[in-house]
């Protein structure tokens, strides 16, 4: 038979963490900092409104054509939702701006609540 290795023992001690200490930053940098704040604020992102959603099978998806309608599940009088990315952040009604879509927030939801004001 062979020789079984045995495997090292374990060291019992717990991990020791010592403090860090961090010089202070010069006075200039935190102005710029700032200034890159402004930058991130400035950004425009993405914002999709969900009117409604369905579920359709693929042999009624493949026969549509101009002029179907797709029945949403959601009632006329429920808020859409308004989201940045996948997150949902409102709620709002759907209303027209200079012959445009527009939607008025009725509602924050999400970890923006404190952020933001309800209209």
């Amino acid at each position: 038979m062979p020789d079984i290795a045995e495997a090292p023992p374990q060291n019992d001690q717990q991990t020791q963490a010592q403090p860090v200490e961090f010089p202070q930053a010069p006075d200039g940098l935190a102005s710029a900092a700032g200034g890159q704040l402004d930058i991130l604020l400035d950004m425009e992102v993405p914002v999709t409104v969900a009117l409604g959603a369905t579920q359709v099978p693929v042999r009624r998806l493949l026969q549509l054509g101009p002029g179907a309608v797709l029945r949403l599940e959601k009632p006329i009088e429920a808020p859409v939702d308004l989201y940045l990315k996948d997150s949902k952040f409102a709620e709002a009604e759907v209303v027209v701006v200079d012959n445009r879509f527009a939607v008025r927030i009725k509602k924050i939801t999400g970890a923006a609540v404190g952020a933001a004001t309800e209209g």
